[in-house]
This record gives structure tokens, C-alpha cells and sequence, in this order.
């Protein structure tokens, strides 16, 4: 394992990039919405961040505890919950940032991505930075299969809700934040298509 991989982790690249173009900040407040084992969390556990983070599975909880034992033992166990991101108990405007990593596209249907949506942005303090990554449409609209609502058949063989370059937009407004930077969309090929919403919460 390389120097930059123990510093870094498996930190998802896109958001390695708002660290490196300085909208995550030490300093600042970081929540993981549906934070799965931690994988994004591995550097700013070790920099210290102030990090709190929220899933419903206890296996996913049960990892970043034990990676925070590792790399930040002072951080306690009561910032870390067991529970679903669209009933969390964090407070409003709790947060500078809010991480939302390849977890919307789990949505059953268009009022459970509307309360996980909601959940993730009530917590973010105005002005705060909300990180988003979400499977979509985008670049392969003739590759999908739709299955009910927006839920589709994605090449891969995984079922997924799945949203849109107009949705997002329009989320964007009716939600009052304001894009930082345009939607960035990776096709992977013949499987998937990722896209990167990032968003600042207006006051």
C-alpha cells in the first residue's frame, strides 16, 4: 500500500476533489448521509475533522466505528447513528458539509428519494456544501429499462432510481441551492452512469 492510499483511503475521487479545491476545509463539520463502511471517511478521520454519520445498516456502522478506533479513537461513539437517512435524528442546519455518496439511487420510489433528499439537506447548516453522487440516466438513455417510475434496469443487471440532468436542476431550485459546479456525469461502459451533483445551500 502506497504512502497517498493509507494517507487518502478509498475516498471516492470526486470528492477527493472538493477537498483538493478547498470546500472541505479542516475546521469544518462533516455528515455522512448513508456512509456504508466509511469509505470517504478514512482521510478526514485521520485530519481530524469533525465527523459524524448516519446508515441503517449496523454493519455499516460497525466499520467506521472500527476504522475511527483506529484513526481518531477520541471521536465518540454517539456521532455515528444507526438509523435511516430520511428519519435521522441530527438536528436542522447541523452540518458545513453533507455527504450523499451512491446512496439516493437505493430510493424505492419518488417519495422515498424525495424523504432521503430532504433528510440529507434539512441538516445542512445555509451556506453549507452538499456532496452528491447518484446514478442516473444521463449518457445512456437508450441502455436502460424502465421498470416502474424511475426505477430502471441499468446494463449491469442492477435495479436502480435514477434521475436526470432537468430533475436535477429543478431539485436544485426548489431546494434554493445553488450549483457550484455543472453536473459531471461518468459513463462507465455498458454498465452504469454516475453523476456528480454538487450544491450550496443558500440562506
Amino acid at each position: 500500500m502506497t504512502k497517498l492510499q493509507v494517507q487518502f483511503g478509498p475516498i471516492g475521487i470526486y470528492l477527493f476533489d472538493q477537498v483538493l479545491r478547498g470546500r472541505i476545509a479542516p475546521g469544518m463539520r462533516i455528515l455522512d448521509m448513508g456512509c456504508g463502511p466509511g469509505r470517504n471517511l478514512v482521510y478526514l478521520l485521520r485530519e481530524g475533522y469533525e465527523v459524524f454519520a448516519a446508515d441503517s445498516e449496523p454493519a455499516a456502522i460497525h466499520a467506521v466505528r472500527t476504522v475511527a478506533a483506529s484513526l481518531a479513537p477520541a471521536l465518540p461513539a454517539s456521532n455515528l447513528h444507526r438509523e435511516p437517512i430520511e428519519a435521522t435524528s441530527f438536528p436542522d442546519a447541523f452540518s458545513d458539509v453533507v455527504l450523499s455518496s451512491a446512496v439516493l439511487h437505493f430510493a424505492r420510489d419518488d417519495a422515498h428519494f424525495r424523504a432521503m433528499l430532504e433528510g440529507s439537506w434539512r441538516v445542512l447548516k445555509p451556506g453549507g456544501l452538499f456532496f452528491c453522487r447518484l446514478a442516473s440516466t444521463i449518457g445512456i438513455e437508450t441502455q436502460v429499462k424502465p421498470l416502474e417510475g424511475r426505477r430502471f434496469l441499468l446494463p449491469d443487471g442492477s435495479e436502480r432510481y435514477l434521475v436526470d440532468e432537468a430533475m436535477l436542476v429543478a431539485l436544485t431550485r426548489e431546494l434554493r441551492g445553488q450549483l457550484l459546479d455543472p453536473l459531471k456525469t461518468t459513463v462507465v461502459q455498458n454498465q452504469r452512469s454516475m453523476t456528480t451533483w454538487v450544491l450550496r445551500k443558500l440562506a
